[in-house]
């Protein structure tokens, strides 16, 4: 950090630190070895010098005439296509033409997946003529520096979750001066709702997320604060969370043990799950431009950012699908919906092969994880239509 660039530490990487950055991944076997694995998983194991050689060779190709954020960018589009004609059924998206024109937005949004969340939004503004996000990353999920040197080609800022007392509330100031700095000059920025994904599927705001939002205009009370960032609410709808099972083990041994055990690799494989994992229907919802009354509080905000959220979530077939089966076992289950919501449980029409398919899917599952995945689908139609 030093004054001329306060923000070094947490920033993304500027156009003249792309290319340098792009040499030292190159020439990093780590990274080299970890592009390999995640593209061919099976060959990797068996000829992992050649394909090694092969992958650097390849990269270097792709990667040539990248000097800036915007030629990196580029090349993650064209691999954001590949990823979603192979995991995708249809991915929509809503509200983004309803945005007023020539304003920046601070984008929260709700948090299913540590990658393809804000991949899903920053592809929507990307094709829609809009600038791309800089995106809020935890810290939690840099462990290694080439992870680290990735995120910050690709537009992401540091969260810096790990600390505690007054150095977290030190880098939280910075962190929040930092979002103010960017949205007052015309950039747009993702962070989701809470730290963590929403693994049990309700989708709440935190409200230690907003009195940091509010710190950089502190002096101004927080709904002023706030309403300088131009906030919009996102929701992202997956019809298949490729997590899902990971989510709901992680809950079920949470429950049953009171801990579950991560090691370093868990957070990683949960990205490369989501990736490649099929997801069926995807919808991306942009909500309305908020602004907050002078005496609104950080509950009443965050209860106005949840409503848009719940609101704007495209039900899928899977949050019918489990609702339905949960009350097979539990009748009481279609007692949490309002009367509303029962009936659009029972208008709501399913291919029975969707029905088959994900029936089968969460059957496959360990028996006492199941529960856990279905009340993670079914937790948002709840939210929606509440009893």
């Amino acid at each position: 950090m030093t004054d001329s660039d306060p923000y070094q530490d947490i920033r993304p990487y500027h156009d003249s630190e792309i290319r340098p950055v792009l040499d030292r991944l190159l020439d990093t076997p780590e990274f080299i070895s970890s592009i390999a694995s995640f593209a061919y998983p099976t060959v990797s194991r068996f000829v992992p010098g050649i394909l090694n050689a092969l992958t650097r060779r390849r990269l270097k190709s792709q990667l040539q005439s990248v000097n800036d954020v915007s030629g990196m960018q580029d090349v993650i589009a064209g691999y954001m296509d590949k990823m979603i004609e192979r995991t995708t059924t249809g991915l929509t998206h809503s509200g983004l033409d309803l945005l007023p024109k020539g304003q920046s937005f601070l984008f929260i949004s709700n948090h299913r997946d540590i990658a393809m969340d804000p991949a899903f939004v920053n592809y929507m503004l990307y094709h829609s003529g809009h600038d791309t996000l800089y995106i809020a990353i935890g810290d939690n999920l840099l462990k290694r520096p080439f992870v680290t040197d990735l995120m910050r080609l690709n537009k992401s800022f540091i969260v810096r979750r790990s600390l505690k007392g007054r150095e977290l509330l030190k880098s939280s100031k910075l962190l929040s001066q930092y979002i103010d700095h960017l949205v007052g000059n015309q950039h747009n920025v993702w962070i989701a709702q809470r730290e963590g994904r929403a693994k049990d599927g309700i989708d709440r705001t935190d409200t230690a997320l907003l009195k940091m939002l509010g710190m950089a205009r502190k002096k101004e009370g927080l709904a002023a604060a706030l309403n300088a960032l131009n906030i919009v609410p996102v929701s992202i709808s997956y019809e298949l969370d490729p997590c899902d099972e990971l989510k709901a083990v992680e809950l079920q041994q949470k429950d049953e043990h009171g801990f579950f055990e991560k090691d370093e690799k868990s957070d990683i494989h949960s990205i490369v799950t989501g990736m490649v994992g099929n997801k069926g229907r995807v919808h991306v919802a942009f909500g309305e431009l908020l602004k907050f009354a002078p005496e609104a509080e950080d509950d009443d905000i965050a209860a106005l950012i949840d409503q848009q959220v719940l609101t704007h979530y495209r039900i899928q077939s899977s949050n019918v699908l489990a609702i339905r089966m949960l009350a097979e076992d539990s009748p009481e289950m279609m007692g949490k919906l309002s009367a509303e919501g029962q009936q659009f449980i029972q208008e709501y029409s399913v291919d029975a092969g969707l029905a088959a398919a994900f029936k089968a899917r969460i059957s496959a599952m360990p028996a006492k994880a199941q529960p856990y995945a279905l009340h993670m689908y079914a937790n948002p139609v709840i939210g929606r239509y509440p009893a």
